[in-house]
């Protein structure tokens, strides 16, 4: 009797018991899962990830462009007689403006140029008696990356009969007929997987010490 209790006792076990293949199969589906939610985690956080530097990308961008309009609008003669515009290039702008300067009366010499997808803003401020802007005193430093836009100009120029559809003046432009600059920013946008996609960020303003018939 007592060996026909440990008998059964020892098939319930080995009926209620997990086999080896049970548990094989039970350890990988545990994996599965995990790597599944793991798989999906990484992918919503690089997907924010990429969200919120396509947001920057586009905050900066529209900043860049603002204060560019907002400078021309105020480009004025340089301090040391130069005309308002000094180089009208599509990937390349040289001219003189007092916004944000510390004296209404002090011209800075602005430069935006690109390189290596990289927007570039130079500073001059005039120094001496007379004022005159040093070269090699420019202040350089890079505002916005991820530039796209290898052939498309970033920097468009317009006589005074522009009316927000006319065609942009062919180069090489005569800066003595520009009357209104806009800029152009192919940003890339980062939240694409494989870095094709591009936005674009764009303003303009009429240089108004020089503006005829156009409006503000």
């Amino acid at each position: 009797m007592f060996y026909k209790f440990i008998w059964r006792n020892k098939i319930f076990f080995e009926r209620n018991g997990f086999t080896l293949i049970e548990i094989i199969i039970t350890i990988s589906i545990f994996l599965a899962i995990m790597f599944f939610v793991s798989a999906l985690t990484n992918d919503i956080f690089l997907n924010s990830s990429r969200s919120l530097l396509s947001m920057d990308n586009i905050d900066q961008a529209r900043i860049i462009s603002s204060a560019f309009a907002n400078e021309i609008r105020n480009a004025t003669i340089g301090n040391n007689g130069s005309y308002p515009l000094n180089k009208a290039d599509q990937f390349e702008i040289i001219f003189y403006s007092n916004f944000g300067s510390e004296n209404p009366l002090v011209s800075n010499r602005i430069r935006y140029y690109i390189s290596d997808n990289n927007l570039y803003k130079g500073t001059i401020i005039p120094s001496g008696n007379p004022l005159t802007y040093n070269l090699s005193s420019e202040s350089v430093r890079i505002i916005q990356s991820d530039l796209q836009n290898e052939e498309t100009p970033l920097f468009y120029y317009y006589s005074g009969e522009y009316d927000g559809s006319s065609e942009a003046l062919q180069d090489p432009v005569n800066i003595n007929d520009v009357r209104f600059i806009k800029i152009n920013l192919m940003i890339l946008n980062r939240n694409f997987e494989d870095d094709s996609g591009v936005f674009s960020v764009s303003s303009g303003a009429v240089i108004r010490s020089v503006k005829s018939n156009l409006g503000n």
